[in-house]
């Protein structure tokens, strides 16, 4: 039986391990590597979302709230929040996990704003959000954490 899912429209969720080479002399997470990752995940939300290639057109208000130290895993969940013609907002909540018990924090908050591109590079609709979805405003979601 071969079962297949559709992976969510509109939403990413990624892990990943905090290494030496990823922090400072503080034993921190540089903030540039944190927001690559941020940036990473919001693309994946915005490529589902848009159905094709996005490019990134700004970052927005990005929060540093606590540091994320070595050996903690930091849990992103990027989600399409607000949508226009051509472009879209996604928010990124990056959460620090105490990887031994599970604990998480919500470390980082920030949103992107990515626009859609046609074959040509050029700006292209994307599809609304649903009724009722657009949470631009919202808490983070602490029950969706990755």
């Amino acid at each position: 039986m071969d079962e297949t899912m559709k992976a969510p429209r509109s939403r990413a969720r990624m892990l990943e391990l905090v290494f030496p080479k990823d922090t400072n002399y503080h034993g921190t997470a540089f903030g540039g590597w944190v927001l690559s990752l941020m940036d990473k995940a919001a693309s994946i939300a915005a490529v589902r979302h848009a159905g094709g290639n996005v490019v990134t057109a700004r970052m927005d208000g990005v929060d540093f709230h606590v540091p994320i130290r070595v050996g903690d895993a930091v849990a992103l969940d990027a989600q399409v929040v607000r949508v226009g013609r051509t472009s879209m907002t996604i928010r990124v909540d990056v959460y620090r996990e105490h990887m031994p018990t599970g604990d998480q924090e919500l470390a980082t908050t920030g949103f992107f704003v990515f626009v859609a591109l046609n074959e040509h590079g050029r700006p292209r609709p994307v599809p609304p959000l649903p009724e009722g979805q657009d949470t631009s405003a919202a808490e983070p979601d602490f029950e969706a954490r990755p």
